[in-house]
């Protein structure tokens, strides 16, 4: 029997690749999103133009269509977990919604690789608003750990499939914001790459074609409802450690500049010239998808050098962070 599936987004970094693996295993898919983003996804694929973050919008579009599988990817707060809820109870046979790690970093006492055990426990009070940066990250786990609450909750009462996907950062060919890629641009000319004159949060993040994986592993399976699951790579590396080996994949000499964090914040340097060395990066435990999924993670490598393979083949293209690049090379002239 053919498995209609929904994927909510399903054109930006995961989402192309998400529908083709759907594809691939004879899926009837749709997709629902605003159609802001130009895609490239096949024609049987259907086209559904709504505002996730509109109830009614929602309900407009979807209201009584019946779903094997759907796939939430653009799903950020407990209201929006709820509305999902409201709409897709008795309607669909599973629901993988893709939470992140950072629903462990605003938790108190937590400590890295974080296992999923660790997310029961007292939240850190919402710091100030006039603080940008920190508040915006810290209201993004804040927000995602609702949904997971709602989610929880609706399993617990009336056994809703769903299925939370905890991911780090994570590294793609599709990455819309072109961390790696900027890296790859600014050791590719020879300049110096700065970075804060500290060790940081560890490189541990996950492959895009490895939380694929995952997806389909669940659409194949009985497995995982009401259950979370860390989706990670095996290693960790240090930001050092992660910058010589795209250098290293690149054939390229290394030229790293370690700077006290509080200049690069007073030049406006940060995040752009370094986005790995951001305070708000997980660092997850992987064993539980391992077991109970079966999930076998993408080497650094091997994946490091799909990604230098995939940014040498395509046309180079704009990234709004290497714009300061000249200001960056003159700083670390100045030093």
């Amino acid at each position: 029997m053919t498995m209609r599936s929904l994927i909510i987004g399903g054109t930006r970094n995961l989402g192309p690749s998400i529908v083709h693996a759907l594809l691939q295993r004879e899926h009837e898919v749709a997709v629902f999103n605003r159609g802001q983003t130009r895609d490239d996804l096949p024609e049987e694929v259907e086209r559904l133009r709504g505002d996730r973050t509109n109830p009614g919008e929602l309900k407009r579009v979807l209201a009584g269509r019946e779903f094997d599988l759907v796939i939430d990817t653009t799903l950020y707060t407990g209201a929006e977990a709820a509305a999902a809820v409201e709409l897709f109870t008795g309607h669909v046979g599973r629901y993988i919604f893709l939470s992140t790690g950072q629903v462990y970093l605003v938790r108190i006492g937590a400590e890295r690789p974080y296992k999923e055990d660790d997310y029961a426990g007292q939240v850190m009070a919402e710091p100030p608003k006039s603080d940008v940066s920190e508040y915006e990250n810290w209201r993004y786990g804040f927000d995602k750990r609702a949904a997971e609450d709602m989610f929880a909750q609706a399993w617990a009462k009336d056994k809703f499939p769903f299925t939370s996907l905890r991911l780090p950062m994570v590294n793609s060919e599709r990455d819309h914001y072109d961390r790696i890629y900027g890296y790859f641009l600014r050791i590719q000319d020879e300049g110096p790459i700065l970075i804060p004159d500290e060790d940081g949060a560890p490189v541990r993040h996950v492959y895009g074609e490895d939380v694929v994986q995952a997806i389909t592993r669940l659409t194949e399976s009985d497995k995982g409802k009401g259950r979370s699951y860390n989706i990670g790579q095996d290693e960790t590396l240090s930001l050092t450690q992660f910058l010589e080996l795209l250098a290293e994949t690149m054939h390229c000499p290394l030229k790293i500049v370690r700077v006290p964090r509080e200049e690069l914040n007073r030049e406006g340097l940060l995040p752009n010239c370094s986005p790995f060395s951001g305070k708000w990066m997980s660092s997850l435990e992987n064993a539980r998808s391992k077991a109970e999924l079966g999930m076998q993670y993408t080497p650094v490598a091997s994946y490091v050098k799909k990604l230098v393979s995939y940014f040498q083949a395509v046309r180079p293209h704009n990234v709004e962070g290497y714009a300061q690049r000249q200001r960056e090379v003159e700083f670390a002239k100045s030093r």
